[in-house]
C-alpha cells in the first residue's frame, strides 16, 4: 500500500512540475520540464546521498575512529538483514541523524556530533534502529526524490514569479488568465510540500515503530526524541538545508513559521506512540 502511495505522490509531483512549466512558459514548457522530471529522478537517484552527505559537511569515519557508532551499526545490519551502511559524522552542534542513499546496499548513516554529545548509548542505538528502518524500508531513496522534485518546483516557481508570472499567453488570456497564472505558481510549492510533507510523516511513524520493535527499546528512542526536540530548539544547526530536513529524525528547522509547514510529526504524538507501545509490551 504504501509503495502505491508512493507512487502516486510522485507522479503528482511531476504532474505539477509540468503544470508549473506550462503555465510560467506556455505549451513549449511542456515537454521539457517533463523531461526535467524525468531528468530529476534520475539525478536523485544516483546523487542526492552525496548531495546530502556534502550538505551536512559530513565525513566518513572509521571503526577506530568511532567505535560505539560501528558496534552499534554493526548489530543492526544483522538485526535488519541489510548490509552495513557507510558511517559519517557531522560537526554540527545541533543532535540529529539522517540515512540517505540509493537502496540498502549504497546507503549511508548521517550521526551529527551533537548527537553524540547528548545522548548516552541505549538512546543512540534507538535512534540508529529508527533510520536503519528507513534503510531496509528504501525510504531513502523516496525521500530523495521527492525532496528533489518539490525543490525544482519551488525554484522554478521562483523564476517563473521573477520573470514576470506566466507565459505570454496567460497575459494575454486578460486580467483573469494573468491572476489565474499567478496563482498557480504562488500555489504550486505550497502544494509540493504538502506531498512531501505526506510522503515524509507517515514514514516516520514508521520508522518509529519498526525501530522501536527492533531495538526492543521504546522507550530509549521516546526519550532520545525528546531530548533532540528540546535541544534542536536552542542549539541551531549550522548544516541542515530546507530540501533535506526531512531527512532527519527530527526537523533539523523547528520553530517559527517552518514549524506550521514541519515534514516531521508532532514530536509529543511520537513519544505517546512509543509509550503506548512499552505498555503493551510490559
Amino acid at each position: 500500500m504504501n509503495t502505491i502511495k508512493t507512487a502516486l505522490y510522485m507522479t503528482a509531483l511531476a504532474v505539477l512540475l509540468v503544470l508549473v512549466g506550462r503555465v510560467a512558459f506556455g505549451p513549449a514548457g511542456v515537454l521539457p520540464f517533463f523531461l526535467i522530471a524525468l531528468a530529476m529522478n534520475g539525478f536523485a537517484y544516483w546523487f542526492s546521498d552525496r548531495v546530502a552527505i556534502a550538505a551536512a559537511q559530513a565525513r566518513e569515519v572509521s571503526p577506530a575512529e568511532a567505535p560505539m557508532l560501528h558496534v552499534l551499526a554493526d548489530r543492526l545490519a544483522q538485526q535488519y538483514g541489510v548490509p552495513k551502511p557507510r558511517v559519517y559524522v557531522s560537526p554540527d552542534p545541533s543532535p540529529n541523524a539522517f540515512a540517505t542513499g540509493r537502496n540498502p546496499r549504497h546507503a549511508a548513516i548521517v550521526v551529527n556530533q551533537g548527537l553524540l554529545q547528548l545522548l548516552d548509548q541505549e538512546e543512540v542505538y534507538g535512534v540508529l534502529a529508527h533510520e536503519f528502518a528507513h534503510v531496509r524500508n528504501r525510504d531513502i531513496l523516496i525521500s530523495s526524490v521527492v525532496a528533489v522534485i518539490a525543490g525544482a518546483i519551488t525554484m522554478i516557481a521562483q523564476i517563473a514569479i521573477w520573470f514576470g508570472g506566466g507565459s505570454r499567453e496567460s497575459r494575454d488570456g486578460g486580467p483573469l488568465g494573468a491572476v489565474a497564472a499567478l496563482l498557480m505558481i504562488l500555489l504550486a510549492p505550497i502544494a509540493a510540500l504538502m506531498i512531501q510533507m505526506a510522503v515524509s510523516r507517515s514514514r516516520e511513524y514508521q520508522a518509529d515503530e519498526t525501530g522501536a520493535h527492533v531495538s526492543h527499546d521504546p522507550l530509549a528512542l521516546a526519550s532520545a526524541l525528546r531530548k533532540l526536540e528540546r535541544a534542536g530548539q536552542v542549539i541551531p544547526s549550522q548544516t541542515a538545508q530546507p530540501a533535506f530536513a526531512h531527512l532527519y529524525i527530527v526537523n533539523p528547522l523547528a520553530g517559527g513559521v517552518g514549524s506550521l509547514f514541519s515534514t516531521h510529526p508532532p514530536i509529543e504524538k511520537r513519544i505517546a506512540r512509543l509509550e503506548e507501545m512499552a505498555g503493551r509490551a510490559a
